[in-house]
């Protein structure tokens, strides 16, 4: 059973589904959960990184808030972390470093135009992870 899941986070309803989801395995099998949100940032040389690192404080905050109202294990069962970058490369990147067994994503219905402009994050994990993946819908 897994330990350590992983549920990429940016407060969508999916997102919100699979945290749950995650949440209750994490407690059906005495494991936890590492929640990730990934900031994608443009670039914008100095101005950007000091606006990303004052909006990422707060950004932090209102995370914790969001996840503790959504669940009151949170405190217990929870390791949060925001970063920046791609979202299916950052989440494929902590199953290494942070010694992931599990990924639960949230499923976005997207159009086949949406899909091919922007891509799809769960099926970009999907395709690359090394570990079971649960797509929640």
């Amino acid at each position: 059973m897994p330990k350590y899941s992983l549920v990429g986070y940016d407060g969508s309803d999916a997102a919100r589904r699979a945290f749950a989801f995650a949440m209750e395995l994490a407690r059906g099998c005495g494991g936890r959960v590492r929640v990730v949100s990934v900031l994608q940032v443009a670039e914008g040389g100095d101005t950007c990184a000091l606006m990303m690192t004052d909006s990422g404080t707060q950004r932090m905050q209102e995370l914790k808030d969001e996840l503790a109202a959504l669940d009151p294990d949170t405190a217990r069962l929870v390791d949060i972390e925001l970063t920046h970058g791609s979202p299916g490369d950052v989440l494929l990147s902590q199953v290494a470093q942070r010694g992931i067994d599990h990924i639960v994503i949230g499923h976005t219905e997207r159009g086949a135009l949406a899909r091919w402009l922007v891509g799809s994050v769960s099926d970009n994990v999907l395709a690359r992870a090394h570990v079971p993946v649960t797509v929640v819908r």
